[in-house]
């Protein structure tokens, strides 16, 4: 039987835990002692032996071995190791058993959904449960050694009266390698189907409520074959017992009292029991010893489940539930706050301190607000200082919309890109250069102020050679509708930037002559307002190639 102490740490006291280490049954003492006292005993040889049976020599030698196995024990990683796997082995117990299939849901479904007083609506609804406890049986007999110790052959099995004598041969009339636990389930969609076929279950819906019941109830009893199929990896688990093991072996050379007239440091005191080895035994062994109980729940440890005890409470409840109980229901009739439009149920004298407890109403409940700070404040109010917080620091409310209206540096490198690949092809399906056109060029691009780089934005594109010559290229459609596009955007972008710092500089002034305070801009009457941050650089559309 499970241990169970739930009761006894129900409220939280002075020493609440310290009754439970006198517990025996299920205890760490009950499970641990034997290994205790072995490594105890291996321990206490050792140190007979270095103290009374070698000889000077042979102890200066032990010495040396003993300090070197205690400074190179700490690199086994102990702790990580295993507590990592008993995590997972305690994960992995809570799962198996949520995993049980329970009765509870589908007697249900099935005592309300299939209908007939009658002996053959009876038969129909006792079989069906009997068949998923059947079912259910089968299963912990193929992954529990205390139900398989209980029904060890069919014929217990049928003995037992959870299968008929025709229903043996049948089971076993279907020849399969694998396990059939899945057959007392197809029994009970084929009588449901009969059921539903004769009406005693009404609608479809019902039916299809059963049935995922039933699916429920047979994925409870795969995912249970399942874990006794696929364990925790056996690599995983000899790690970490090689690394709880191997510590200990060599604690037992590393952790002696050597002799304190040798003056080896850490080694003052000659105390003959390794207080703190013991308890560093006692604590990490019994962790291992934890995840070795836990990693198959389906034994008969003291904390394994109670699997015979669920078969039992299982067969009986679903039997009731289905037969004993269907269509038997108590006289309707009021109850004692009928009349009552806020009923509540007494208390007794033990539980009054409850009532003296007001109802939670939530976190914020109880929270106090300054009066001042509880009126509304009109909008306008609101709105006027938004105005003075953006009055206070224009530059930073201009900066974010800037920011926020800014291109992308990647649209600008996209631009910069295509207009570079638009050059190189003109410069590849250029003409030959020509000289004369070379000096005209020149001068056209000298007497309007420009530079020969400059000239490449144009239609018609002319760029110098190495060779001295200018190599005209004709128009490449498409690039320059894109190139103008971007330049009317670059111009719009400047006199937006343009305006909303004139407007800013403008409400600046507004607001200090509205404080009676002198202007302080002397240039802006006579200069147009200049922006505080310079426009985004814009590369020219040119390129000038020389060797």
């Amino acid at each position: 039987m499970t241990v169970t102490y739930t009761a006894r740490v129900a409220n939280a006291r002075f020493c609440g835990f310290s009754k439970l280490l006198l517990a025996w049954k299920g205890s760490i003492y009950k499970v641990l002692y034997k290994e205790f006292l072995a490594f105890f005993a291996m321990y206490a040889a050792i140190s007979i032996t270095y103290r009374f049976f070698l000889l000077d020599d042979q102890k200066r030698y032990f010495e040396k071995l003993a300090i070197y196995c205690n400074h190179y024990a700490s690199l086994i990683p102990m702790s990580f190791v295993l507590g990592f796997y008993v995590t997972l082995v305690v994960n992995r117990w809570w799962s198996q058993y949520t995993c049980i299939p329970l009765p509870d849901r589908l007697m249900c479904v099935l005592s309300g959904g299939l209908q007939g007083g009658d002996e053959r609506g009876r038969l129909l609804r006792r079989t069906m449960m009997r068949y998923a406890s059947l079912s259910a049986l089968l299963i912990l007999r193929s992954v529990s050694t205390a139900v398989f110790k209980r029904f060890p052959t069919m014929d217990h099995v049928v003995e037992a009266g959870f299968m008929t004598r025709e229903e043996r041969k049948k089971f076993e009339s279907l020849q399969s390698p694998y396990n059939k636990y899945w057959m007392p389930c197809v029994w009970f969609t084929n009588l449901a189907a009969l059921a539903r076929c004769e009406g005693r279950i009404k609608d479809d819906n019902t039916l299809k409520l059963l049935l995922e019941e039933l699916n429920a109830f047979r994925g409870n009893c795969s995912m249970l074959f399942h874990y006794d199929m696929i364990s925790v990896p056996l690599v995983y688990t000899q790690v970490v017992t090689l690394a709880v093991y191997s510590f200990f072996f060599v604690c037992l050379i590393g952790r002696q009292f050597l002799d304190p007239t040798q003056g080896y440091p850490g080694h003052d005191l000659d105390l003959y029991i390794p207080i703190f080895t013991l308890l560093q035994f006692f604590f990490y062994t019994g962790w291992l010893k934890v995840a070795e109980q836990l990693i198959n729940p389906f034994g008969e440890d003291d904390d394994d489940f109670e699997t015979n005890w669920l078969i039992d409470r299982n067969f009986q409840v679903s039997m009731m539930a289905v037969d004993e109980m269907y269509a038997d229901l108590p006289v309707l009739e009021r109850d004692r706050y009928w009349n009552d439009s806020n009923p509540r149920p007494p208390y007794t004298a033990a539980t009054l301190f409850v009532l003296r407890k007001p109802s939670f109403q939530g976190s914020t409940f109880d929270m106090a607000i300054p009066k001042e700070e509880m009126h509304f404040q009109p909008l306008e109010d609101i709105a006027e200082n938004l105005e003075e917080s953006r009055s206070r620091h224009p530059n930073q409310a201009l900066l974010t919309r800037l920011l926020s209206a800014a291109p992308s540096p990647t649209s600008l490198m996209g631009g910069a890109l295509r207009r570079t690949s638009a050059q190189l092809q003109r410069l590849a399906h250029s003409p030959s250069p020509n000289p004369d056109s070379s000096s005209s060029t020149d001068d056209d691009n000298t007497e309007n102020g420009g530079s020969v780089a400059s000239g490449l934005g144009q239609d018609t594109q002319s760029t110098i050679c190495s060779c001295g010559g200018l190599i005209v290229s004709p128009p490449v459609l498409g690039f320059e509708e894109d190139e103008d596009r971007e330049g009317q955007t670059d111009k719009e972008e400047a006199k937006n930037w343009q305006r909303l710092t004139e407007k800013e500089k403008r409400d600046e002034k507004e607001e200090q002559e509205k404080k009676g305070e002198p202007s302080k801009m002397k240039s802006s009457d006579t200069q147009p307002a200049l922006p505080i941050l310079p426009p985004p650089f814009r590369p020219k559309d040119s390129a000038i190639y020389t060797d």
